[in-house]
């Protein structure tokens, strides 16, 4: 597959000998410029454009609110590293992977079931 400037790989490729010649920004530039789906946006696109809490509210405001902090926080973030057949496993589930993940481990270390566990 061709890259922006119509070259099977970078190495070697235009960009590198317009880098090299003249700089960076000048080699990003040109690939902007080659790119047939690009184009550089005109006062008229700038004056017709729109917040998009306008556009689009219910998207802004899910955004916005975000999930949250938790109202009695009951749960400590943390990193650990697991195998990554079982990251795998978990995650196959679907959403939800980070509570089964939870789950497991409460039902190995207190033998206690999902459903009477605190948090």
């Amino acid at each position: 597959m061709s890259n922006f400037l119509g070259e099977d790989d970078m190495t070697g490729s235009r960009f590198e000998d317009i880098s090299a010649e003249h700089g960076e920004e000048a080699a990003i530039q040109a690939g902007i410029a080659a790119d047939p789906d690009t184009r550089e946006l005109t006062e008229e696109d700038f004056s017709r454009m729109r917040p998009a809490s306008q556009v689009v509210p219910e998207v802004v405001e899910n955004w916005r609110r975000g999930r949250g902090s938790q109202k009695a926080p009951t749960k400590l973030q943390t990193t650990i590293r697991l195998d990554a057949d079982l990251m795998a496993h978990f995650r196959a589930g679907g959403p939800g992977w980070q509570t089964r993940i939870n789950d497991t481990l409460r039902q190995a270390v207190f033998g206690a079931p999902a459903e009477t566990r605190n948090g």
